[in-house]
Formats: structure tokens, C-alpha cells, sequence
């Protein structure tokens, strides 16, 4: 199932400074670079007001999606979860 994740920026979000400046960015990053590499991340990034971020992601449930953002170094500092809602897909253009 295909889930659209909205999070936001955290406490420690240093708004002063670019995302690849912010503290812990080469261990988020690791982390984000692990999900896309296992599937679970299939579109992402900062929203224009760069303060939001959205993925779409593929996992069997909500409570899977939360688990795994958990286990991100940035959790609830960096970046907290906004929202998870269910996505129905009507129109694919990727190409297989």
C-alpha cells in the first residue's frame, strides 16, 4: 500500500542554516539513502515553504510507517511526523 507522509520541522531545526548544515545531517542522511535503497521511499523531499517535507512511501501500514520514522536519527528533533494518510493511486506514469 502507498501511504503520503507530511512532516515538519522539529525543535532543532535550525531554520538559519540549509538542511545539509543542520546537526546529525550525514546520519539522517545515511538513513534516508537506506529507505529509498530498500523500497520504503518512493518520492521525496522539502515542500516550497521548507518547512515541510513530503514522501510517498510503500508500506503495508500506518503503524510501519511511524515505526520506521522512529528509528530516524532526526525523529521528533529534526523532523516530526504532521500526518500518514492512505494513498489510492488512480494514474502511474512511471514506466515499469
Amino acid at each position: 500500500m502507498f501511504l503520503v507522509v507530511l512532516r515538519r520541522s522539529g525543535p532543532r531545526w535550525d531554520s538559519s542554516r540549509p538542511m545539509e548544515e543542520q546537526s546529525g545531517w550525514d546520519e539522517h542522511a545515511a538513513f534516508m539513502d537506506e529507505l529509498v535503497e530498500d523500497g520504503f521511499i518512493v518520492l521525496g523531499g522539502p515542500l516550497g515553504d521548507e518547512v515541510r517535507v513530503a514522501h510517498a512511501v510503500e508500506a503495508e501500514s500506518e503503524d510501519a510507517v511511524r515505526a520506521t520514522w522512529a528509528r530516524d536519527p532526526w525523529s521528533e528533533t529534526h523532523l516530526v511526523v504532521e500526518s500518514v494518510d492512505p494513498w489510492t493511486i488512480r494514474l502511474d506514469g512511471r514506466r515499469a
